[in-house]
């Protein structure tokens, strides 16, 4: 048993949380088609450096350079989530700010020696009523366990670098497309406080439709960041992907 404060966590549970094994969007790490799997083992040597991409990224790509995530937004992760985020157990931040860890490093080989490392703000009203921002807590999790393990690695949080200037409208029932007009103007970075040139490393708790971490990523660049990072805890993947795995099909391997 894997006690998190007042919370225990079986080890059944934790172990029943994996990795994303099906192939992905090398940008934003979105669930591709099994045509799509096919195709990247055809053209293998075409493809871009980054690796296959979905359409969305192919037709508007992000500002961001590479997002990831620890495992599928379901089952035990997610009930793990909601935990945290809004039944007020803090102390899930721990076992999975570890998990987080692991997805952050993915970008180990790429990313820069010196990260500052950004949690997507809540509006100042929400975060009150929380009483805590649950991605901040994550990132905070997450730097600890990443300083023991890579120790040379150097990551620095500016807890108010970003900031959300406006109150949003709740993201869960809108579509992609209102999810994006929802976010426009939402962040802002606070004057001044940018090192120009450096890479952020964007932390949340969940990638649905990305359009809080494109926004993010544009809002960061645009003040002088030279490159965005995302990891998320979790990733909620298309209906589509679900229906595979309802259905008991297994999605091709090898571009994860």
């Amino acid at each position: 048993m894997s006690h998190a404060g007042l919370a225990p966590i079986c080890e059944a549970c934790l172990c029943a949380i994996n990795s994303q094994t099906m192939p992905l969007c090398g940008r934003c790490g979105e669930a591709l088609d099994m045509d799509s799997g096919r195709l990247a083992g055809q053209f293998a040597a075409q493809l871009p450096e980054e690796g296959l991409l979905c359409s969305p990224c192919r037709m508007a790509p992000p500002e961001f350079t590479r997002a990831v995530a620890y495992a599928e937004y379901r089952d035990e992760l997610r009930e793990m989530i909601h935990l945290l985020k809004y039944e007020r157990m803090r102390a899930m931040a721990g076992p999975l700010g570890r998990m987080l860890a692991e997805s952050i490093l993915r970008f180990e080989a790429s990313a820069a020696r010196d990260l500052v490392v950004v949690a997507v703000p809540l509006f100042e009203g929400k975060r009150r009523q929380r009483s805590y921002n649950q991605s901040a807590l994550l990132a905070d999790a997450a730097i600890a366990e990443l300083r023991r393990m890579r120790p040379k690695w150097r990551l620095r949080r500016e807890p108010d670098l970003l900031r959300r200037v406006r109150d949003t409208e709740s993201q869960f029932a809108l579509t992609p497309r209102g999810r994006r007009r929802n976010m426009q103007g939402a962040f802002a970075v606070k004057a001044d406080a940018m090192p120009l040139g450096c890479e952020i490393l964007l932390i949340d708790d969940i990638y649905t439709t990305g359009a809080t971490a494109r926004e993010c990523a544009k809002v960061l660049r645009r003040a002088g960041a030279a490159k965005v990072w995302v990891a998320t805890l979790a990733r909620a993947q298309t209906p589509r992907v679900a229906m595979w795995e309802s259905s008991g099909m297994v999605a091709p391997q090898g571009f994860g």
